[in-house]
C-alpha cells in the first residue's frame, strides 16, 4: 500500500521529518523506493534536469503525464506527487480540474503540485472539492520567474513575508495537503511551519520545515558545474560515472571486451 496523505500529516503530528525527493524516470524511482524514500515529487523540472530547457516554463502536460507513469511504474509504496505544468490551472478552475485529473487517472499519481497563492486559491479548493489531493507551493516559484526577475529569495522584506505566511494559511482553508517552501528565509518558513497544521515540505528554507525536497540530480552530483547552495552533494557520481565510461572505451579500444566470460 502506498503512503497516504493521512500517512504524511501522521509524520508531521509525531514530529517525525519527512524526505522528499524529485525524481523522474523508472529507474530512479526504482532506487528511491528501495532505499527507503516515502513521497517522490515528479517536478515540471524536469524541464530543466531532463529536458534541458533553461526554465520549467516549456514543459507540457504530455511531458508531466510520461514522466509521472515512469515514476509510478517504478514504485509500489513510495506516495507520487505530479507536478502541474504552466498554463495547465492558471486558466480556469475547468482546466485545472481537467489536467489534475489526467495526472491521478492516466499518470497514476495521488497527488498533485500547483504554485502560487491566493489568486489559485480556489482552484486548489475545487480540486480537493472533487477527490484530488492538492500540494502548495509558494516563495521561489519557478513557473513564474519571469515576473519575479529571477531565481532570488522571496520573502526577504516583512510585508512580503508575511504575505506568504497569509498564502500559506489561504492554501491550508482551501484543502492543501502540505505546502512546498522554496527559497525563503528559514525565520520565515520555521514561522509558517509553526502557524499550519499541514506539513512544510523546505528546499532552501531552511531546517524547520516538516520536511525537505531535493533534486535526484542533485544530490548524486550528476552536473559538475551546477551546485545551489540549497543543495547538499552526497556524491560526486558525475566522476564516477565519467570514470566507467572512460574505462569501457579503453577496454573495448584495446581489444578486451568483451573477453570470452562475456561471448557466447
Amino acid at each position: 500500500m502506498r503512503v497516504t496523505i493521512n500517512r504524511l500529516q501522521k509524520m508531521k503530528d509525531e514530529g517525525s521529518l519527512i524526505p522528499m525527493i524529485s525524481a523522474y524516470d523508472y529507474t530512479s524511482a526504482f532506487i528511491l523506493e528501495d532505499a527507503g524514500i516515502p513521497i517522490i515529487l515528479v517536478g515540471d523540472s524536469l524541464g530543466n534536469v531532463v529536458l534541458g530547457y533553461d526554465s520549467t516554463i516549456p514543459v507540457t502536460m504530455d511531458d508531466m503525464l510520461r514522466h509521472t507513469q515512469m515514476v509510478v511504474r517504478g514504485t509500489k509504496k513510495a506516495h507520487i506527487v505530479g507536478d502541474m505544468p504552466f498554463m495547465s490551472y492558471q486558466t480556469g478552475v475547468r482546466d485545472a480540474i481537467c489536467n489534475a485529473g489526467r495526472l491521478i487517472k492516466e499518470g497514476g499519481c495521488q497527488s498533485v503540485k500547483l504554485e502560487g497563492g491566493e489568486p489559485i486559491v480556489e482552484i486548489v479548493q475545487s480540486l480537493v472539492q472533487f477527490g484530488i489531493p492538492v500540494m502548495g507551493h509558494l516563495g521561489l516559484t519557478p513557473q513564474s520567474v519571469n515576473q519575479l526577475g529571477g531565481y532570488r529569495v522571496q520573502g526577504k522584506e516583512d510585508s512580503s513575508g508575511e504575505k506568504l505566511l497569509n498564502e500559506a494559511r489561504m492554501l491550508q482553508n482551501a484543502g492543501a495537503y502540505a505546502i512546498v517552501l522554496e527559497l525563503i528565509p528559514a525565520k520565515l518558513a520555521e514561522k509558517i511551519t509553526a502557524s499550519l497544521d499541514i506539513p512544510t515540505i523546505g528546499i532552501g528554507a531552511g531546517p524547520k520545515c516538516d520536511g525537505q525536497v531535493q533534486i535526484f540530480h542533485d544530490m548524486l552530483g550528476l552536473f559538475p558545474d551546477f551546485s545551489p547552495k540549497h543543495a547538499r552533494k552526497y556524491m560526486d557520481l558525475n566522476i564516477e560515472i565519467k570514470k566507467a565510461v572512460q574505462g569501457y572505451i579503453k577496454d573495448v579500444q584495446k581489444g578486451l571486451f568483451p573477453s570470452d566470460q562475456e561471448s557466447f
